[in-house]
């Protein structure tokens, strides 16, 4: 009788060590990724390493990124409250720049070449477009950015208006502009040129500059400053995220920023 009780207890012991190593292996795994994960890169390193940096960007707060550029470089490089998304999102991304100038006309090739700058855009481009005088006017819609979306374009932000939101919503694609207007571009505006430093709601952006998007809006990093500011935001974001927890425990905000350093 004693026997196959002897035998249900050693199964049971062997299922628990198997269920043990398991779970040891599993912390060790996640141990391993974390260490990964928060092994920050130096400024060097983003810089020989565009891809990961461009990575790192899509991960890092639009906030902290912002006052990055203000600690570094002393100015302004956010756009304003009037540049919304068309629903919650977040992402980064080398701006492929695109100009309209207002012009009326009749002519059928006035905006070709805006549309060709979508059709060569690469995958993971941020589409940047400054529409002159175009708070009323759709300075892109559906079928533009179902174009985007296709090919893989982060998202777009229009300094002017947009359209079609049914559809951009449907496909996904993240939008950022001045507001929705059911007007149309066509036969009132000029392409005026693409991969050129643009004016944004009031920021420059050149080609190839970082866009960083999230709900708080959206920030143009200068590209030759990138890394440097990259290294600086994330030891930001890291050092909030820190004070989060410590907030919630010692129920003092004031002591937070005197250990922390950061508000």
């Amino acid at each position: 009788m004693r026997l196959p009780m002897f035998q249900h207890t050693l199964r049971s012991i062997r299922y628990g060590l198997v269920l043990l190593a398991v779970a040891i292996c599993g912390l060790m795994a996640s141990a391993a990724h974390i260490v990964h994960a928060d092994t920050p890169k130096t400024a060097a390193e983003y810089k020989t390493d565009p891809v990961a940096m461009l990575d790192a960007y899509r991960h890092v707060e639009a906030a902290s990124v912002s006052d990055a550029i203000e600690q570094l470089l002393h100015k302004k490089s956010y756009m304003s409250h009037h540049m919304q998304s068309i629903f919650p999102t977040k992402f980064a991304g080398p701006a492929l720049t695109v100009k309209l100038v207002k012009q009326e006309n009749h002519d059928a090739d006035a905006l070709t070449g805006m549309l060709k700058a979508i059709d060569s855009g690469s995958a993971g481009s941020v589409y940047v477009m400054s529409v002159e005088d175009g708070a009323d006017i759709a300075g892109m819609g559906g079928l533009m950015g179902t174009a985007m979306f296709s090919r893989g374009f982060a998202g777009a932000v229009i300094d002017g208006g947009v359209r079609d939101l049914p559809q951009l919503k449907r496909i996904g694609f993240p939008v950022y502009s001045t507001g929705s207007v059911p007007s149309t571009s066509v036969g009132h505006y000029r392409f005026g040129g693409t991969n050129q430093t643009i004016d944004c709601d009031g920021v420059k952006v050149a080609a190839n500059d970082i866009i960083v998007a999230d709900q708080d809006g959206v920030v143009v990093v200068p590209r030759e400053n990138a890394p440097e500011v990259l290294v600086l935001a994330q030891k930001l974001d890291n050092s909030e995220h820190s004070m989060y927890p410590f907030i919630e425990k010692f129920h003092s905000i004031a002591e937070a920023v005197k250990q922390f350093g950061r508000i």
